[in-house]
């Protein structure tokens, strides 16, 4: 990427993709920026031997 671009990318306007905490996705939308928030969270509560059961089914 050469310098021009950089500096059209870097100037562009921000929109922003929140995983997780809303609170951030808040923060940002009262500041005018386009945020969308998608409710996500780790597989099987974040256990990692449920996960990989979880996993085992759907292969």
């Amino acid at each position: 990427m050469d310098d021009n671009k950089l500096v059209e990318f870097l100037n562009a306007p921000l929109h922003v993709i929140n995983v997780g905490l809303e609170g951030f996705a808040e923060e940002l939308d009262a500041q005018g920026v386009p945020v969308v928030q998608v409710d996500w969270s780790p597989p099987a509560g974040g256990d990692p031997e449920l996960a990989a059961l979880l996993a085992k089914l759907g292969a």
